[in-house]
């Protein structure tokens, strides 16, 4: 990239005039499944927008049901609890079903309700024998019957049936993520978590799958991929170790070009806010027996974080009630003081209800926190229903990330929401509920601030600063042209703003008439 008197000389295959539009550096996602996001695309949509209620869930399904072959999986995505009043049940699921198995995803992808037919698939006749597992969670019926949901690592009891992905349906969802994110803006994202189907990976060789979506055309935003931690393993006694935790040849963060790379290592160490999985120091306000849990023990968070910090690896640890912040903390703490690196760059995914306290251990660390802006509109209203007033205030900080020093990255976990940076970048500054209830106001960024955050935060997040996020000499051709001048517009009417065209590596990869 170069500007004005740096180009004399130069010639071009193409000129465009932008006619006074407003460009700024591509967005980047720090945290977005964009694989799962196309995925979600392609299945039955169950989102509050969709269906209101529990009954419009459930004729949904009846409908989709109709014209499908015998056998085939119903597989639905995004409904939300806290919105439609419960979570669907398996009795229910089997009367709409017609006999296909079913399996509905919870938005936050943190649990999931099966039908009868899916349990039997999954070897557990009438729903009866499905065991406990470590890190999740069954919901049974007093005789011990499972009555459908299943919460975090109890999720692969069912979805071990029909997964892994196979490879073409994998492309096919990076192709449809991709697309949609070019038309918002997306230049740059990380996908958290790939390579392990026990947890949110579509498959083993998900590396390969994204591979073949750049190979093909298919992929056109530059990805860095998370391998989840328990993809690495024990490659033998090296390097004056009695283990080495990682991947064959020494591969780690950072391997890879401009365009599919290696990022951190992702781990899950709780589950989910409005699912009242994740692990809280005190019970939840509206569940007070309730203070969910980890999805590892606390020693094996540590050893798990300190073993892939040995073998060169940047780990992203996700945690969201505050008690698993502090697990993080300590095994970032622990892995540090015995194998020192310069800047290993770790992360805390969410970092959703943190302290004072909490927000200064982590700069201390030089840990960078990374909360998603749109969870304030579309999980508020639940996320505070779940804290309780006082907690709230707590809950997705982002001013006093900044105010203490943290480099801040934007990110949206889509699709457990709306993936959109200028929709992430809306709810940073305005910080208001579906109910338009003000969530942790005080948190509250300058437009400036979002911008930053969504550019060169997140080329930070993952080592990437010093080619992205900028629009300066030497950095990579990627920018979107937008509608109108972020920093000067309404603050209230961000979310009203488009995308007019988006270019990476000085290609035009989308263009609403902008150019």
């Amino acid at each position: 990239m170069g500007f004005d008197a740096e180009l004399e000389g130069c010639t071009a295959l193409e000129r465009y005039d932008l006619g006074g539009a407003h460009a700024v550096p591509g967005f980047n996602d720090a945290h977005q499944h964009l694989s799962m996001r196309g995925r979600r695309l392609r299945s039955l949509d169950l989102r509050a927008h969709v269906v209101g209620s529990l009954d419009d869930l459930y004729a949904a399904v009846e409908l989709f049901a109709r014209d499908l072959p015998p056998g085939t999986w119903i597989k639905g995505s995004g409904y939300d609890q806290n919105k439609i009043g419960a979570h669907p049940t398996a009795e229910m699921l089997d009367k709409v079903s017609a006999g296909h198995p079913v399996w509905l995803e919870h938005v936050s992808a943190h649990m999931g309700v099966a039908n009868s037919e899916a349990f039997r698939l999954a070897g557990f006749s009438e729903r009866y024998g499905v065991p406990d597992v470590a890190g999740g969670a069954v919901e049974r019926d007093p005789s011990g019957r499972a009555v459908g949901l299943l919460q975090e690592t109890a999720q692969r009891l069912v979805t071990d049936a029909f997964r892994p992905i196979g490879t073409d349906e994998i492309v096919d969802y990076i192709k449809a993520g991709s697309e949609v994110g070019v038309s918002e803006g997306l230049t740059s994202a990380t996908e958290p978590g790939i390579g392990a189907i026990d947890h949110i990976g579509n498959s083993t060789i998900d590396l390969y799958a994204f591979q073949r979506a750049r190979d093909e055309g298919v992929l056109d935003v530059r990805m860095t991929l998370m391998p989840y931690i328990t993809v690495l393993r024990d490659i033998g006694a090296l390097e004056g170790e009695s283990t080495w935790r990682g991947l064959d040849l020494g591969v780690r963060t950072g391997f890879g070009d401009d365009y599919v790379r290696l990022g951190p290592t992702k781990i899950a160490t709780d589950g989910s806010l409005i699912g009242r999985s994740a692990y809280m120091s005190c019970c939840y306000h509206d569940d007070g027996d309730n203070r969910g849990f980890l999805q590892f023990e606390e020693d094996e968070v540590r050893l798990l974080i300190t073993q892939a910090h040995r073998a060169g690896w940047s780990v992203a640890a996700h945690a969201i009630g505050d008690a698993a912040v502090d697990a993080a903390l300590d095994a970032f703490e622990m892995a540090q003081a015995q194998y020192p690196r310069h800047d290993p760059r770790h992360r805390i995914e969410h970092f959703a209800v943190a302290s004072d306290a909490q927000v200064a251990r982590l700069v201390e660390l030089g840990v960078t926190a990374v909360p998603q802006g749109r969870f304030i509109s579309e999980l508020g209203d639940g996320m505070m229903r779940a804290l309780g007033p006082s907690r709230s205030l707590q809950c997705y900080r982002m001013g006093s990330l900044i105010e203490a020093g943290a480099v801040l990255p934007g990110s949206s976990d889509s699709p457990v929401v709306h993936g959109a940076p200028l929709l992430n970048i809306h709810d940073m500054v305005n910080r208001l509920t579906a109910d338009g209830v003000p969530l942790a106001p005080n948190e509250a960024v300058t437009p400036a601030q979002a911008l930053e955050a969504y550019t060169a935060g997140s080329a930070y997040a993952a080592g990437e600063e010093k080619t992205k996020g900028r629009l300066q000499r030497g950095m990579l051709a990627d920018f979107a042209v937008l509608s109108d001048d972020l920093l000067a517009v309404d603050p209230g009417a961000i979310k009203d703003m488009s995308v007019g065209a988006t270019i990476i590596g000085g290609r035009v990869v989308f263009n609403d008439g902008a150019l």
